[in-house]
């Protein structure tokens, strides 16, 4: 077997080659459109494809830099947190609440039916929350650090990759799931596709702040407040990476504290400080790493480690995604008010109820660029999914495991 090994530039042209080649396949096949899958899905799935064919036929196998796709998951993550000032937290109000709820009750019914199947199956039980809200809800991180105290503690063999194994389906189902989801809702209460509008040139009023919602808008930046910008992200990035070595096992990723910092930082510069934060800015990178970290993670799936999941594990993930979307579509959909908005948020719902919050920005994104905007959605989904899932899910692992054990 040989292995070819990407280096960060090499890694960086591979996924803007995939950027590319999901835009020309969304713009050319009606499949894509009609079921709004994402570019960065349609391209990584491709990439991951011919990478498991040079595997499978030439025995060649390939290593990207994955400190590039932490960097730009970071990045993404400390965008959402420098967007946050607290007064858009206000917008959010009760719909962020109750969608908060639906997203907690959905972990609980994740990991009852990941036990549930496991325990029939004839699986230890600890098996079913690897299957349900540690990977799935969790994604890789949450997945990688669980799966190393199963195996040490629980002296669970393969747990490391299974949990990886499950995160990666999860990643990849997520993501195929949620524009059709969205876009039944939407097909059911007669809206029309907008028409697409040339992108006017923000030059008079500084952009509204709904970060990530119009990917293709165009934003006047300058020099100095990219300077300032990136300042601001490595200040975040910093922090974080400090955080993550101080508090080792605190169960809390490190795009958490990215995110954090980046809320903390924001409203202190400009509520005690008055800085006149730069959104537009703020926005053209979160939005750009969204996009990388997505290529990339796609792009680096070894599809033969799915192909050789258990049965067992396979029946269990299949009937999760089953389930993601039924609650969906007939849960959160209809709790968050069977509008416009809450068909959106079904399909964040799907991304990181399955995935990561990238991927259900993702999934909105490509229901927006279609169907029109939908601000409440983009308010509530980053803020959840990125920041407030991961506490519950936290706590909510941790009692289950205590009761399992």
């Amino acid at each position: 077997m040989q292995s070819i090994v990407l280096n960060g530039y090499h890694t960086l042209i591979a996924a803007t080659l995939v950027l590319l080649i999901g835009r020309v396949l969304v713009s050319k096949i009606k499949f894509l459109q009609d079921f709004n899958i994402p570019e960065a899905v349609a391209g990584g799935l491709i990439a991951a494809f011919g990478i498991f064919c040079c595997y499978h036929f030439l025995g060649i196998t390939f290593q990207f830099e994955s400190s590039l796709q932490t960097a730009f998951m970071l990045v993404f993550f400390s965008s959402i947190g420098l967007s946050a000032d607290f007064s858009r937290l206000k917008q959010g109000g009760k719909p962020l609440v109750v969608f908060l709820i639906v997203v907690s009750v959905f972990i609980l019914i994740q990991n009852a039916v990941g036990v549930t199947l496991a325990t029939a199956l004839g699986l230890d039980p600890l098996m079913g929350l690897l299957t349900g809200s540690i990977t799935l809800t969790g994604g890789h991180g949450t997945g990688a650090t669980w799966g190393t105290i199963f195996a040490e503690k629980y002296n669970i063999t393969g747990a490391v990759e299974m949990a990886m194994a499950s995160a990666t389906f999860g990643l990849v189902a997520g993501g195929l799931i949620g524009g059709p989801v969205a876009r039944r809702l939407v097909n059911n209460m007669k809206i029309s596709p907008v028409k697409p509008q040339s992108a006017k040139v923000d030059s008079t009023e500084k952009y509204g702040g709904d970060t990530f919602e119009d990917i293709d808008n165009v934003r006047l930046i300058t020099a100095t407040s990219v300077i300032e910008t990136t300042a601001l992200f490595a200040a975040c990035l910093a922090f974080s990476s400090v955080m993550k070595d101080l508090f080792p096992n605190s169960g809390l990723p490190q795009f958490v504290w990215a995110l954090g910092f980046g809320v903390l930082l924001r409203n202190v510069l400009t509520l005690v400080f008055k800085f006149d934060m730069f959104d537009r800015a703020i926005d053209v990178f979160g939005n750009a790493s969204l996009s990388l970290f997505l290529a990339i993670a796609l792009m680096s799936i070894k599809l033969w480690e799915l192909s050789g999941l258990a049965s067992s594990m396979l029946i269990i993930l299949l009937v999760q995604t089953v389930v993601m979307i039924l609650y969906a579509y007939f849960v959160t959909y209809r709790v968050m008010g069977k509008t416009y908005d809450a068909a959106v948020l079904s399909a964040g719902h799907c991304g990181f109820g399955l995935g990561a919050t990238p991927t259900a920005v993702a999934n909105m994104q490509s229901v927006t660029e279609t169907f029109g905007p939908s601000h409440k959605a983009f308010l509530i989904v980053p803020l959840v999914g990125a920041f407030f899932v991961d506490l519950i899910n936290l706590g909510a692992i941790t009692a289950l495991i205590g009761f399992l054990k």
